[in-house]
């Protein structure tokens, strides 16, 4: 599984969305340049979350994004579905494995699914207001005189 740059572009901006979450909308323009990413590129990702309640729009000069959800309410693993589809490691995990011809005897059938278990439960279990709160824990400096 290789997650795609509008994967990791969507969790970023997310996770700027949850750093400078102060009950006020924030401009695209804001999170591109904090981001180093394109405007263009986020709203491409942008009509992504439009079509889910993932963040709440206000258009004109106090216009921009917040998130429709407080940040500890977020899972990665809900954010790359989005972004990615399905997060199954081989095609024949996506939807119904039973549809493949050999899902009744295959050997490795096993193997794929608690792959597939490992990752979904790892994304499933870090939200946003983790990795806020981790980068911040990072993040501060230790003067010693």
């Amino acid at each position: 599984m290789k997650i795609s740059t509008k994967g990791r572009y969507a969790l970023r901006m997310l996770v700027d969305l949850a750093e400078h979450n102060n009950g006020t909308y924030i401009p695209l323009k804001e999170i591109a340049e904090r981001q180093d990413i394109s405007k263009k590129y986020l709203e491409q990702i942008i009509i992504i979350f439009n079509k889910s309640n993932i963040l709440r729009t206000n258009r004109g000069a106090q216009g921009g994004y917040m998130l429709a959800r407080s940040p500890e309410k977020y899972s990665v693993g809900e954010i790359l579905r989005l972004t990615e589809g399905d997060l199954s490691p081989v095609e024949c995990m996506v939807g119904d494995a039973s549809t493949c011809s050999r899902s009744a005897d295959c050997p490795t059938l096993p193997v794929w699914q608690g792959l597939s278990k490992v990752v979904n439960e790892y994304l499933d279990g870090i939200t946003l207001k983790d990795i806020v709160d981790q980068h911040r824990a990072n993040s501060v400096i230790d003067y010693v005189i």
